[in-house]
């Protein structure tokens, strides 16, 4: 790689990556310093901001997000895996028709469903409840869970199932002893993929939640106060609400990283 070339893929990393280095070192300023122009570079750092956050009630929507997303995607994976398998190594007849199906259903824009799921939330009774959330959110992700494990399935060699059919292995020991370990980096990746969708989740939290079920991208909005918008404070808050997926995407990397390039090399 030339020097020229490794120069700019530098500059332009950084560029993508200069908005969230300035949201963190805003959360570390004082309101003064975080809105002064022109902005304030050297400042006495201090977690005033992030104790606001803490004390302003932010654990219980943490807590929703959590759960919401962490439900939600187990369920995705607990049915994606069979489903998937039974369109890539079992496929029947209209195969092609089922995976248009599915991903169909992510061409209607949110905003045209959320009137009727309003109405039969309301009439069951689950408004501003968590597990709303949890049904929607496996609904939002699991058809590109689908899509994304049954291309990962296709790349398991035919060998193998005929070497554990040999073995006597059941349909259901195969598929959890021989073929769930291959495509490992494949659930990570789709794994990843679904934590993140669930934990940005803003439209079905804003209008079905009210203080119960309410997730951090609604407590993200309600620091925008009235009277003034507090920098410091939602750079805080934002940072807070970064960390999980973060975290969850450093634990995944080397998984994500295979997952990713899998079927890139035969």
């Amino acid at each position: 790689m030339s020097p020229l070339l490794t120069t700019l893929t530098w500059v332009l990393a950084i560029g993508f990556f200069s908005p969230v280095l300035w949201m963190v070192l805003t959360s570390f300023k004082q309101e003064a310093d975080a809105a002064s122009n022109p902005p304030t570079f050297f400042f006495e750092p201090t977690l005033d901001q992030y104790r606001a956050v803490i004390d302003s009630g932010a654990g219980s929507y943490f807590l929703n997000s959590m759960i919401a997303t962490g439900v939600s995607t187990l369920l995705v994976i607990l049915l994606a895996v069979p489903a998937s398998y039974a369109l890539s190594i079992r496929p029947v007849k209209r195969t092609k028709d089922v995976l248009f199906f599915f991903i169909s259903t992510k061409m209607l824009p949110v905003v045209a469903v959320i009137m009727p799921i309003y109405v039969i939330a309301g009439q069951l009774r689950v408004l501003d409840n968590i597990w709303t959330l949890v049904v929607l959110y496996t609904a939002m992700n699991l058809p590109i869970a689908i899509w994304m494990m049954r291309s990962f399935f296709d790349e398991v060699p035919s060998e193998v199932l005929e070497a554990a059919q040999m073995d006597g292995a059941s349909l259901l020991k195969t598929l959890r002893i021989v073929l769930v370990p291959m495509v490992a980096p494949g659930l990570a990746a789709t794994a990843l993929i679904c934590v993140i969708f669930s934990w940005n989740e803003f439209f079905f939290a804003l209008n079905l939640t009210a203080a119960k079920a309410a997730t951090t991208p609604v407590f993200l909005v309600s620091q925008m106060a009235s009277e003034g918008l507090f920098l410091a404070q939602l750079s805080a808050a934002s940072v807070l609400a970064s960390l999980p997926v973060v975290i969850a995407g450093w634990i995944a990397q080397k998984q994500l990283v295979r997952g990713l390039s899998m079927g890139a090399v035969k």
